[in-house]
């Protein structure tokens, strides 16, 4: 087994201790020493000490009714401290001894390689440049950390990164100790669950609040060594405004099955967005003016600052009062409807263009030193943000837009749009936007439902161009779809070109999107209307819901194959989406990895993907963090760019037909055929408890119904507590057994070793394996299943350990993650405070189904403690 390194088992100790003492100034030594007596017992009875679990059980077993909310909560917090120490570890001061991290070497190797294979150093540099990356962050419900815990962790994280000095003089380190010891005892006094849902205004304020705290800092140094590699290889520099990274949202704009997203939702969203882009420019305006003092200026800055004795500062002064202005105007905007003054910045070139005059003065007069520094570093964060800080993409169910459509048809006696057959629908809605007349006449009043449709479309008509991203239908499944969009975007004023992007969510939608894309771009005056690329969303989620994980996969490949084939058989730009989100079960992946996974030609140089909930905060939480991903997401679609994979043999391809046809039925044989499967589900897992979690916005259900209604997230999380993990591995045992046995271990181990996908896929199924804990799972089915749905959990955990012997056997290895120690461990170490707190959540799950009526208060915070502490300890939750 692999050791964990000294100086994390350090940093982990020293936070666990701190925690103690903060615990037992409010409950005494007594207590603490309880803690520790379940901790222990839990590591015993895990290394297969039947002392060891009866001494956890008893323990347990013995907490007064008061003790159970501050023992979750002990074990919770933990967990948390354990991430802090694995996250900065994962980016600390590096020593002379240590070797570069792979995120920092990765474009430099891959430079090397590109130049080595041919490519020369001036195309290189134009590709560099020209990557178009989008990272989409996204409120789904599963960020369970409260913001304002979240900023006691970054504290705790930077006073680690100061420990790391080696310097530092005894009371300095005495100091940044106390500083821990506070921070930890604000967090231990802080509840870890909100009193009430977030609206979807305050999940937009956290994704603002990850640009602020980290993104912001973050960018200018990820493009900083982005250019210092590109000199270093090839001589050449990043051009001044490259932006091959950029930020987009679906907080406030993502509408789809959630109510609280309404038109006023996404006004407010926007202009926040507005006011926040200015007052961080205002930030780095007032830090260049105190930079920029020299007199030495190009005759061009000169003249515009009216031969100033300051020429820099009369014109960053000038560039000061318009942002001022602009942040006046967008919080004025926020309480009535007013029209922006002539002061007020409305293009980016207004603001990027003093900037670049100032820099290009000093390169000019031989002060090139003092433009490489923080002036270069804003004129980054102006490329890439803009004055809208993240471009808000707009989500709504194509349903929604059909239903709008049939009120409006009906009310002009023209029938019922929903009603009508495709050829019918689409040749009225060509008819319409064909038409130079409004299709609404002003007599109309529409029914809540479709007002809510049409303001949303009026609000992006109101709305800066470069202020919004893409309209993405979901559960898009024909053209019909994308066309009913672009006439109700028209009927509201919308006259510039807007993406609008189908989004292809089932196994059935993922195999129809080439023939509803052909349809698409075979309509007259389709293509006129795209004026760019062609965008498509593939989904994971509720693909993976749909099919399990092995036929979604498959069916994500090769839609889009279909797509490049036709994109380039048409001469149009394809740019693929990623409805990606944290767990396996909905298509996570470490970046670098799943985008090195994708069909040769889907990654052209362009990529679009979410990041999801609390995968946001892991990945982009800390600037160092954030500087990691991004290095390892710009080199990763810079090689699938330029050294795509390869396309898969044909006999793979076949193998791969076979195990998604036996996957998916396999799948639906538990998940939709087992007459017993949806009452096992509600009784073995806190599904029905996670609708009172105030995680996000959204409701956990579209509909009401069985597992078909439910939300791909809550689907996902609810397995992910009880550790079944089931969405991420059902119906992987059956098709790799079969494929096995038809005699083709050999062609498996081909696939695995020479093609990414299936490589990536195996991994990914390994490591949730790893996670995934059947004697767990098991302690829910004793205490909460009735005894005739037992036999079905039985044979579902039957199923799982059936799935681990089958990736054993296709990986030669004798446990999982062998190939990966310091992984496998650091799984193993959480156990010990994972194990209490799901034997808790056990035993209050159990106590909270008892009451008839309203549960105590502190009996349902102490569950849901127990499910942040789960998810804390898991890291990517749903």
């Amino acid at each position: 087994m692999a050791e964990i390194d000294p100086r994390l088992r350090e940093d982990v100790h020293l936070l666990g201790e701190l925690l103690g003492e903060a615990i037992a100034s409010q409950f005494g030594a007594e207590f603490v020493a309880e803690i520790e007596r379940i901790r222990k017992g839990a590591k015993a009875a895990r290394r297969g000490s039947s002392e060891g679990s009866e001494q956890l059980h008893s323990s347990l077993a013995a907490l007064d009714e008061d003790e159970l909310l501050p023992v979750a909560r002990a074990f919770g917090q933990f967990l948390n401290l354990a991430n802090i120490a694995e996250q900065h570890h994962s980016i600390r001061r590096r020593r002379a001894q240590d070797p570069l991290p792979f995120p920092s070497r990765a474009l430099g190797e891959l430079l090397q390689r590109l130049l080595a294979g041919g490519h020369s150093a001036e195309a290189l540099a134009r590709q560099l440049a020209r990557l178009d990356i989008e990272l989409v962050l996204t409120a789904h419900p599963t960020e369970v950390a409260r913001r304002t815990l979240i900023q006691k962790y970054d504290g705790i994280a930077a006073a680690l990164a100061d420990k790391d000095h080696a310097d530092l003089l005894p009371e300095e380190r005495e100091q940044l100790l106390q500083r821990l010891r506070r921070l930890i005892a604000e967090a231990w006094h802080t509840d870890e669950i909100r009193r009430s849902r977030p609206t979807p205004v305050d999940e937009a304020k956290w994704g603002f609040a990850v640009i602020e705290h980290s993104l912001w800092q973050a960018l200018p140094a990820f493009l900083r060594h982005v250019d210092g590699q590109l000199k270093a290889a090839t001589g050449l520099r990043l051009p001044l405004s490259a932006a091959p990274v950029r930020f987009a949202s679906w907080m406030g704009g993502d509408r789809d099955g959630n109510p609280n997203v309404t038109a006023v939702v996404t006004r407010e969203v926007l202009l926040l967005a507005r006011w926040m882009a200015a007052d961080l420019y205002l930030r780095d305006i007032e830090q260049l003016a105190a930079d920029l003092s020299m007199q030495a200026a190009s005759k061009e800055l000169l003249a515009r600052s009216e031969e100033s004795d300051e020429p820099y500062r009369c014109l960053l002064k000038q560039l000061r009062e318009r942002l001022r202005a602009t942040r006046r105007w967008a919080e004025q905007a926020l309480e009535q409807e007013v029209a922006p003054g002539p002061l007020v910045l409305g293009d980016n070139r207004e603001l990027l263009e003093p900037l670049e005059l100032c820099y290009h003065s000093l390169h000019e007069c031989g002060l090139g030193v003092i433009a490489e520094g923080n002036l270069l570093d804003t004129i980054r964060r102006a490329a890439t943000f803009g004055l809208f800080l993240l471009r808000l993409d707009i989500r709504q169910d194509s349903s929604r837009h059909a239903a709008a459509l049939g009120e409006i048809t009906d009310y002009l006696g023209l029938g019922h749009y929903t009603e009508w057959d495709e050829p019918t629908r689409v040749a009225f809605l060509q008819r319409e936007l064909d038409s130079r007349r409004p299709l609404l006449p002003q007599s109309h009043r529409p029914s809540a439902d479709t007002a809510e449709v049409l303001a949303t479309c009026r609000v992006v008509a109101q709305a800066p161009a470069a202020s919004i991203g893409s309209y993405v239908i979901s559960m898009a499944g024909a053209a019909s779809d994308v066309l009913a969009v672009q006439l109700l975007l028209k009927e509201a004023g919308v006259q510039r070109s807007l993406r609008v992007v189908p989004l292809f969510e089932t196994l059935a939608d993922l195999d129809n999107a080439a023939p509803t894309l052909m349809q698409l771009l075979a309509l007259p005056g389709y293509r006129a209307r795209l004026q760019g690329p062609q965008e498509v969303m593939i989904g994971y989620s509720d693909s993976a819901k749909d099919a399990g994980t092995t036929a979604a996969a498959w069916a994500q490949y090769r839609a889009q194959e279909r797509l490049v084939a036709i994109c380039a058989a048409e001469g149009i730009e394809l740019l693929l989406f990623h409805g990606r989100g944290g767990t396996i079960g909905r298509g996570g992946a470490p970046a670098h990895a799943a985008i090195l996974s994708q069909p040769p030609g889907s990654v052209a140089g362009r990529f679009r993907t979410t990041e999801q909930g609390e995968m946001i905060r892991f990945k982009f939480g800390l600037p160092a963090l954030a500087e990691q991903n991004l290095n390892l997401y710009l080199a990763a679609v810079l090689e699938a760019t330029l050294l795509p994979p390869p396309a898969p043999q044909p006999a793979w391809r076949e193998t791969m037909d076979r195990l998604a046809a036996d996957g998916v039925t396999a799948y639906r044989a538990v998940v939709r055929e087992h007459p017993q499967f949806v009452e096992y589900f509600r009784q073995a897992t806190p599904e029905q408890e996670l609708g009172r979690l105030p995680l996000g916005s959204r409701p956990a259900k579209r509909r009401e119904g069985g597992v078909e209604s439910l939300r791909a997230i809550p689907w996902i999380f609810a397995w992910t507590q009880t550790r079944l993990m089931l969405p991420a591995w059902l119906g992987w045992e059956t098709a790799l057994q079969q494929a096995l046995a038809r005699g083709e271990q050999a062609l498996l181990g081909e696939m695995r070793a020479h093609w990414p996908f299936f490589r990536t896929r195996i991994d990914m199924l390994e490591m949730v394996l790893a996670k995934a804990d059947a004697g767990i799972a098991s302690l829910y089915d004793q205490r909460l299943v009735s005894d005739e749905l037992r036999p079905l959990g039985q044979h579902l955990r039957d199923l799982l350990s059936q799935s681990v012997a089958v990736v054993l056997g296709l990986t030669a290895q004798s446990q999982l993650l062998s190939h990966s120690p310091e992984t496998r461990e650091s799984i193993s170490v959480r156990d010990a405070y994972l194990d209490p707190l799901h034997l808790l959540q056990v035993e209050l799950l159990a106590r909270s189904r008892g009451f008839s009526g309203t549960e105590p208060a502190a009996l349902e915070q102490a569950l849901l403690v127990s499910v942040a502490g789960i998810a804390a300890g898991l890291r990517n939750t749903g």
